[in-house]
């Protein structure tokens, strides 16, 4: 954290509201899904109250780690645009509350999750909430143009998690589910980089797009978008994909290296032109993206329970 200086707001309290918004609430939503879509494709069983617990408490965690990277990150969020009204930078929370509040929830979540299904489980969990705050926060993020592809790590881990929770162990399966988000998170948010680049470089975050341009960015996304494909195929050699999961593969796959070629094939000047449609949409695809793959994984567990389909 640089020593820009956070001002408390003495006519504005914190609410509920703004300790939720410390926990990054939209980004815990994808932490909760993936992670109950591990526990649940994952073989064997866990019991439905101690399922649900789990998922709360890689929740918890996923929370914490979002409040040690607001305590951390505070200086930058004050001068972006989507960051400055956030709890600490808005001057409702003070930074030492949340990094406070962040190791707080950071033991309980893993010491509870151990507690109650596998110390596999805590201990991923443990690592993750270690890998977003120190490996990507604190030591990558301003450091290299690689930094989501390094930090898309820490929202990969969650479906590994779920399935540590029930079964104690890692798997094939679950290192491609984690493959398949980390993969997905450059194209991801490069897309969002290239109409937001001004932000990150009024920060001076070194995006690939500030520090390599926008055309190199086009590149890399179309290059990661592929390799993201080939990824998504590879888990048709585990026993968790079956017809549900190949119908989503081949639609959204097939859509999103479409989006990247086009994206790859656009002039900047067009682009700014027609106010970057085609990357917002790009965007707003790869939002759905990771959901309907990790949905059609479930699906799949579903028919093989009534005996429809089968591994591949």
């Amino acid at each position: 954290m640089t020593d820009a200086t956070i001002i408390l707001d003495d006519d504005r309290e914190a609410g509920f509201g703004d300790y939720l918004a410390l926990l990054k609430p939209r980004v815990m939503s994808l932490v909760v899904f993936t992670a109950f879509a591990g526990l649940v494709v994952a073989p064997g069983g866990i019991h439905p109250f101690l399922g649900f617990f789990a998922v709360l408490c890689i929740a918890i965690g996923g929370g914490a780690s979002g409040a040690l990277n607001m305590w951390y990150d505070a200086d930058i969020d004050r001068v972006m645009k989507r960051t400055k009204d956030r709890p600490i930078p808005a001057g409702r929370i003070a930074p030492e509350e949340a990094l406070g509040l962040g190791l707080v929830l950071s033991g309980f979540a893993v010491v509870m999750l151990g507690l109650a299904t596998t110390w596999a489980a805590a201990a991923l969990l443990a690592f993750t909430i270690f890998f977003y705050a120190v490996v990507y926060t604190i030591w990558l993020k301003r450091a290299t143009p690689q930094n989501i592809v390094i930090g898309g790590a820490a929202g990969a881990f969650p479906p590994m998690i779920g399935w540590a929770a029930v079964t104690g162990d890692v798997s094939l399966s679950s290192v491609l589910m984690f493959l398949l988000i980390f993969m997905w998170t450059p194209p991801h948010f490069w897309s969002l980089a290239l109409f937001m680049n001004s932000d990150y470089d009024k920060a001076k975050v070194p995006m690939l797009t500030v520090t390599h341009g926008k055309r190199a960015t086009r590149t890399h996304i179309l290059v990661y978008t592929v390799i993201l494909a080939l990824t998504a195929a590879a888990l048709f050699v585990t026993p968790i994909a079956g017809w549900a999961y190949l119908a989503v593969f081949l639609v959204m796959n097939g859509l999103f290296l479409a989006g990247a070629v086009k994206l790859y094939r656009r002039d900047e000047a067009e682009a700014e032109a027609d106010g970057y449609r085609a990357e917002r949409a790009f965007f707003k695809l790869s939002l759905v993206y990771t959901f309907l793959h990790f949905m059609a994984l479930m699906a799949d567990k579903a028919l093989f329970a009534f005996g429809i389909g089968g591994p591949f």
